[in-house]
């Protein structure tokens, strides 16, 4: 069994080694030996093994000049360590490089001649196969480029520990140690790179875009993570395609359609050039422009893409480039390159082929170079020039440098420094195996590993642990995956003005290292759009929406597909593209367009507003009349008229009132908290000490004439203290009613935002309505109470009381606060405190002019009847009206109690008081001589009841002056004494409290 196995390994590396000739590797041998892995060519020619012969090896195509330059630089790499004095002294490595085709079989086929080697070393079969000869085993491989390929050799060369360190595979999915034990790389995870592509998105506010990848383990992963990361920025993906290099022509074309009808402008790319090949010729030749295409890393300099016939379809390019690095003296290798020097490279003899057009004499004109070119000169991909299948001979003598080709594009070295940082890494692990100190190596206690005998497991250990300075002084270690982190170059396809080529001007960067928001930097002055415009293309599936709008949702429609909503009253947006409006400060209200918050209009009962100007200019006048009022009863403070109201009450009245006009006046302005707490207790005082001084000057008059004869008893009750005491008795209840209310919950000022948006009301919150209530509750009480002793007085004696104009000011004052308390409920905002001043003003004015108005007209335009005869004979003339009265109704009961007995009738009125028509002056005067002799004797006045009128007549003149009117004051004294009528001793008892 085991000599079966040992023949089955040899046979399987006798046929690689026959498929791979001395022409298809690049080989020298060492001590130890670095495999590689190139794309020498971008793919292979596609054939029908139908198995009727036996299969061969299917023959690449196309040449990749990037490729072999990727290869030169793993060959200058090894011959400068091998040169090194410092660097594995006496050691010598060697290399058997392979091409790829950009194949997994090509570098599966190559692949298993690393592994082969290294088989039969692990079984140790040289006893039963005779091996005399010894072949080295590769310790470790270098490659390969794509990812999907990296995938295929790495799950190979894991099986026998193998470390690979890759070039140029950036799939995400070769971090996974679990899958891929050996794999190592000095290319970053593409996992930045799509973070990097989502946050270029986002930088030029574009949110709708579509999505290609190769259909490989390199674009699935790929595009995969930027739809992650697109997610979280609310991007939008329109369409994502998949593609290869040897996808139909059908299906190239309904991706092409997909392209045309989408409404995206940005399309993001992750794929490799040979793969994206085919779609671009198709989009050219269908002209589609306008398309702004991103870029990944693995076509953004690919020489397949970036030609010159196609830069009208794909000059908008944005894409990646790995970091530039600096390898001295490479340039000069470079040059060196000839088939006849370079015996060690077996690929030599085709790339001069392919640079000069030529083919080299000893070899057949016919030979796979000659019809590799063919074929890719047909396709138009060829490097030569020539129009015919057959190439003239080379001479040998070209120069490399007459020939621009991308093998001598040196002004970025991305890829060929990986590839040189890689062999670095390499040599870096074998050195520090051979510097190893026995105790402190990597395994078993200590243990290191012998550098004669060294084998791939080893070396993998030391490169999971390794560190160490790059030529660019940069530190180099792999992290638990295997992976470098490295920066970005972000690069902008330009046409070159000189020879029209296509040229990768750098145009910003992205560190992986900076903090989140601080990694994308952008040099927007440097791209140009299409190749010559400066403006940034628009790629959103809707318009923007201006600040003073935010994005609304439309069904059935990706979230990026939106309608622009104008923010709602007390919102607002000042950015573009709002996903919601931010709600303004409490204090502050939206403007007109949305795009701010400016502080809410302050609203309340101002001095300088119209409304506030009128309510104080009637405020002002009303003190001002209230004070003219109480200026002429000072002054006329002894006439008849004055002290008949009872002059005290009215000078405390007057002051009540002017305090009520004052009180309005703490309504007006900017309600404070002291404005507040005063305004309220101020008005309810003043009201209440108002109709307080009314309440007992009405009483006390009533009183008075309705008593039975006053006694010295009544004048000391109703003095001037007693009225005084009750004044201020009937105000203390509200002044108590107010201390509780201020102390228990005291008004303060208040801001009130709920009645309108705009507007701030500054009010005052009365703390307590329901001590609102008994305040305004307590005053309607008393005027209630007022309003009954006036409306029962109103036929006393006008001069004393106004009976009639308190009983009509009380019905004012009703009327006003009965209308206050709906007009009270309904208003809002500086309307209720211009409510209450209204009511106030009206009460006090109705007071005012009810009360005094029409004493004032006396007493400045009519002073006849501010006279004590005056004064006296209405309240004479109010007596015999109650004693005329009293008379006939007992008369009318006489006279029906002698009818009921059948007696003589009773006497009448007109045999009691004489008759208007029986008791005239039988020498009447003349009309002003009559007027002269009542001023001068006293008054007459009619007294009308039921059955007739009597004319009454008193004198009060001085008795030396007129006897005679003494003796008709007499006659009409025993008048009065033979109906002696209780209110004629009630006049009698009151003038002296006159």
């Amino acid at each position: 069994m085991t000599s079966y196995s040992c023949c089955l390994i040899l046979l399987l590396f006798t046929w690689n080694t026959a498929a791979y000739g001395p022409n298809q590797r690049a080989q020298k041998k060492g001590d130890i030996i670095l495999g590689g892995l190139f794309p020498i060519h971008f793919g292979v020619a596609a054939k029908d093994q139908d198995l009727k012969s036996r299969p061969e090896s299917v023959e690449c195509i196309r040449y990749n000049f990037r490729g072999f330059r990727w290869l030169q630089a793993m060959i200058f790499a090894i011959e400068e360590i091998n040169s090194s004095p410092t660097l594995l002294p006496n050691m010598t490595l060697g290399y058997r490089i392979f091409d790829t085709c950009n194949t997994v079989s090509k570098a599966l086929e190559a692949t298993l001649s690393f592994v082969a080697q290294n088989k039969i070393d692990s079984l140790n079969l040289d006893e039963f196969c005779n091996c005399s000869e010894h072949i080295p085993s590769t310790i470790a491989v270098v490659g390969a480029t794509g990812s999907g390929i990296s995938t295929a050799v790495a799950n190979l060369l894991g099986l026998f520990y193998i470390p690979q360190v890759s070039y140029a595979s950036s799939s995400r999915l070769l971090s996974n140690k679990n899958q891929f034990k050996s794999f190592l790389r000095t290319i970053p995870n593409d996992e930045h790179q799509a973070t990097a592509m989502a946050d270029i998105i986002e930088y030029f506010r574009w949110n709708w875009v579509g999505t290609i990848a190769a259909d490989d383990d390199y674009g699935r992963p790929g595009i995969e993570k930027f739809r992650e990361e697109a997610e979280e920025r609310d991007i939008c993906i329109d369409f994502s395609e998949l593609i290869s290099q040897y996808s139909d022509e059908e299906e190239i074309q309904q991706v092409v359609e997909v392209i045309q009808n989408s409404t995206a402008r940005v399309i993001v790319v992750f794929s490799s050039g040979p793969d994206l090949e085919p779609l671009i010729k198709e989009i050219v030749k269908r002209n589609i422009t306008g398309k702004i295409w991103l870029a990944s890393e693995a076509w953004a300099s690919s020489s397949l893409i970036a030609m010159p016939e196609f830069f009208r379809v794909i000059g908008s390019t944005i894409g990646f480039a790995l970091k530039a690095g600096q390898i001295p003296g490479f340039r000069e290798f470079l040059k060196k390159v000839h088939p006849k020097k370079s015996t060690n490279n077996g690929f030599a003899k085709e790339f001069w082929e392919e640079t000069f057009n030529c083919y080299l004499p000893d070899g057949s004109k016919n030979s796979p170079a000659s019809t590799s070119f063919h074929k890719g000169h047909e396709e138009g991909l060829g490097a030569g020039n020539g129009t015919s299948a057959f190439r003239p001979p080379c001479t040998g003598d070209e120069n490399i440098t007459s020939v621009e080709t991308p093998y001598m594009d040196y002004t970025h070295l991305r890829i060929s420094y990986n590839v040189y940082l890689a062999v670095y890494s390499i040599a870096h692990a074998l050195q520090d195996i051979y510097t190893c100190t026995p105790g402190k190596g990597l395994f078993t206690n200590g243990s290191c590993a012998d550098i004669k005998k060294v084998e791939a497991w080893q070396v993998l250990k030391h490169l999971r642990h390794l560190n160490f300075t790059n030529n660019m002084g940069e530190q180099v270690d792999f992290d638990e995956f295997g992976d470098l982190v490295g920066n970005y170059s972000i690069i902008n396809w330009h046409l070159s003005p000189e020879d029209g080529s296509v040229v990768f001007e750098e145009v910003g960067h992205y560190n992986v290292y900076a903090k989140k928001g601080e990694r994308l930097f952008i040099n927007e002055n440097k791209i140009l759009w299409g190749g010559f415009s400066k403006e940034v293309p628009f790629s959103n599936c809707s318009r923007d929406c201006l600040p003073g709008t935010r994005k609304g949702i439309i069904e059935g429609e990706p979230t990026c597909c939106f309608e622009c909503v104008d923010c709602p009253d007390g919102e607002y947006s000042d950015e573009t593209d709002a996903s919601a409006c931010d709600k303004c400060p409490e204090d502050y209200w939206s403007s007109e367009n949305h795009t701010s918050c400016i502080p809410k209009q302050i609203e309340f009962l101002a001095w300088t507003e119209p409304f506030g100007i009128a309510l104080t200019l009637f405020a002002v006048l009303g003190i001002f009349l209230t004070s003219f009022v109480l200026g002429v009863f000072t002054k006329f403070r002894n006439t008849p008229i004055v002290k008949a109201t009872n002059r005290e009450l009215s000078y405390l009245l007057l002051f009540s009132l002017l305090c009520c006009f004052s009180s309005s006046l703490f309504f007006i302005g900017e309600p404070q908290n002291w404005t507040c707490r005063l305004r309220q207790p101020a008005f309810g005082i003043s009201f209440v000490l108002c109709i307080s001084c009314i309440l007992v000057k009405t009483n006390r008059v009533l009183l008075v004439f309705e008593a039975k004869i006053p006694t010295s008893l009544h004048r000391k009750w109703w003095g001037l203290n007693l009225q005084f005491l009750l004044v201020f008795l009937c105000t203390f209840v509200q002044i108590v009613i107010c201390v509780i209310w201020l102390y228990t919950a005291p008004p303060s000022s208040y801001r009130n935002h709920e009645l309108e948006d705009e507007i701030i009301f500054i009010t005052c919150h009365e703390g307590s309505l329901m001590a609102l209530g008994f305040l305004i509750g307590y005053t309607c009480l008393l005027a209630a109470i007022c309003f009954f002793f006036a409306f029962k007085s109103r036929k006393l004696p006008e001069n004393f009381n106004e009976a009639k104009f308190i009983t009509f000011s009380m019905l004012i004052f009703f009327i006003v606060w009965i209308s206050f308390i709906p007009a009270y409920a309904s208003t809002y905002g500086k309307f209720v405190s211009a409510v209450e001043v209204i009511a106030i003003l009206a009460a006090s004015f109705g007071l005012l002019a009810c009360i005094f108005f029409n004493k004032v007209y006396i007493i400045l335009f009519k002073p006849s009847r501010n006279t004590i005869e005056e004064v006296r004979c209405s309240t004479a003339a109010h007596a015999f009206k109650v004693a005329a009265r009293a008379t006939l109704r007992r008369s009318n009961v006489s006279r029906k109690r002698s009818n009921s007995l059948g007696g003589s009738t009773g006497s009448t009125p007109s045999s009691s008081i004489s008759s208007k028509s029986n008791h005239e002056d039988p020498f009447p005067l003349p009309a002003s001589a009559e007027r002269q002799r009542q001023q001068q004797r006293g008054c007459k006045q009619k007294v009308s009841f039921g059955s007739g009128t009597v004319t009454l007549s008193l004198s009060f003149e001085e008795p030396q002056k007129n006897a005679m009117a003494n003796r008709n004051v007499k006659r009409r004294n025993s008048l009065e004494a033979q109906n002696s009528d209780d209110s004629l001793m009630r006049h009698r008892a009151l003038l002296p409290l006159q």
